[in-house]
């Protein structure tokens, strides 16, 4: 496979400096019908083969190994003045060397290649330099290495240990600085005219500002109609009252586009239903119930959580607000004397907890947890955890943000949400009288 390999230079082209890339357009123009049907032949071998086209070991980076070879093995021609096995050898004395194996990363991923020497040393490679792991841009690498939450110097340290290169915390600075442009693009892009459900919810990051201290940043997670999960976009606020701030976001919000919400599912913040009908006035809030059961055991001990639990699954298993609302009285009279405050915990945020009983079991499953912003915020608080805190409060929006574009790679965790939306969509626009198809039909 090498030597079908070997004649198609064309495939060089991904992962080389820009000053070699530059030529992509004469390059294609230059290939014959003859290689373009020896490249179709290649990745159908690979192909019947198992050989993935990308990727470590896959048939973009057996390519782009042949060229790099063959580039040096002309580079070390025209250094000597003689081809390889040419008799003669270079006028001044000196002759191939044999070679020296070296990885470098590449855009198809780390590929090693064969460098030619010469007797003397003064063989210097302009295509793959000495002591260069990496070709074409490293912001690639920088990039997800730091959605992942590295700090800087973790990832400074990371590309010297494991490409050679040196790269200072500074330099890296300056690359994840450039998603700014592109997160002020995403946090301002238009969005879908409606949404069956968006949940709302939080996150601390602890950022530097005289003194490090607590500082949220607000999500807002939709479902599409299609159903796709969409976030809408990321929100520090001064940590004051949160209800009056989310009022100034889902106006921005509105404002994108969003004329009306179905539901939104959120935590149970004091006041934040005012601010949601202040903005959509049709909208039903909905309390989270896995938030309710967490604040239920935050006034329990321990070895009462277990009971507790077990006296109010009945109660947000209702088959209605009438049953759900005797259930609720049984445990009222079973726990209300040991612990009052979960018994007005319930009262005070019944009208909120309520909603989601009207609704068949298929809205019922979507709905009443904000379980698909916590996968969210899982990631989130991962990649937080490991940057301690932020000198800015830009610095701590811009590691949310990268972390928040490194979510699901594969798109498998999409498939899977898209495929269980599918039973509820219906159900929705039944409940919600064509709320929801009178958008899309427009």
């Amino acid at each position: 496979m090498s030597k079908q390999l070997a004649a198609v230079p064309v495939a060089a082209l991904e992962g080389v400096e820009p000053s070699v890339a530059s030529t992509r357009a004469s390059a294609s123009q230059a290939v014959p019908a003859l290689d373009r049907g020896l490249i179709a032949q290649l990745v159908g071998d690979a192909q019947r083969q198992g050989l993935p086209v990308d990727g470590e070991g896959g048939l973009l980076a057996e390519l782009t190994r042949l060229v790099l070879e063959s580039a040096l093995e002309g580079e070390i021609t025209d250094h000597l003045g003689y081809d390889k096995h040419e008799r003669g050898g270079s006028a001044d004395g000196n002759a191939r060397n044999g070679t020296r194996s070296k990885t470098v990363l590449t855009k198809a991923g780390p590929v090693q290649i064969d460098v030619p020497r010469d007797r003397d040393g003064s063989f210097e490679p302009k295509i793959v330099a000495k002591r260069q792991r990496r070709l074409g841009s490293i912001e690639d690498i920088v990039l997800s290495l730091s959605a992942r939450g590295m700090t800087h110097g973790d990832i400074s340290a990371h590309l010297a240990d494991t490409y050679g290169s040196d790269v200072s915390k500074t330099t890296i600075s300056t690359i994840t600085d450039k998603v700014l442009d592109g997160m002020a693009e995403w946090q301002n892009r238009p969005l879908d005219p409606v949404y069956p459900v968006v949940f709302i919810d939080c996150i601390h990051v602890k950022v530097r500002d005289g003194q490090v201290a607590n500082r949220p940043i607000y999500v807002a997670l939709a479902v599409t109609v299609d159903g796709n999960r969409d976030i809408l976009g990321l929100w520090a606020g001064d940590g004051g009252e949160g209800a009056k701030y989310w009022l100034q976001v889902l106006t921005e919000i509105k404002n994108r586009g969003v004329n009306d919400v179905l539901m939104v599912v959120c935590d149970g913040l004091r006041g934040l239903p005012d601010s949601v009908n202040t903005v959509w006035k049709d909208t039903i809030v909905q309390t989270c119930i896995v938030h309710l059961m967490r604040n239920s055991f935050k006034y329990s001990s321990r070895q009462d959580w277990d009971a507790i639990s077990r006296g109010l699954k009945p109660v947000y298993q209702a088959a209605t607000v009438a049953e759900a609302e005797e259930r609720f009285l049984e445990f009222a009279e079973a726990w209300g004397q040991k612990y009052p405050a979960i018994v007005r915990l319930w009262e005070n945020a019944w009208a909120e907890f309520v909603p989601f009983l009207g609704f068949d079991r298929e809205i019922r499953r979507i709905v009443c947890t904000t379980n698909a912003i916590e996968s969210v915020n899982a990631r989130i608080r991962k990649a937080v955890r490991a940057r301690g805190h932020f000198p800015t409060e830009q610095a701590a929006l811009k590691c949310v943000y990268l972390a928040v574009m490194a979510l699901d790679p594969t798109g498998k965790g999409r498939a899977r949400w898209t495929q269980r939306w599918k039973q509820a969509l219906n159900a929705f626009d039944i409940r919600f009288d064509g709320r929801l198809s009178s958008p899309r039909t427009a």
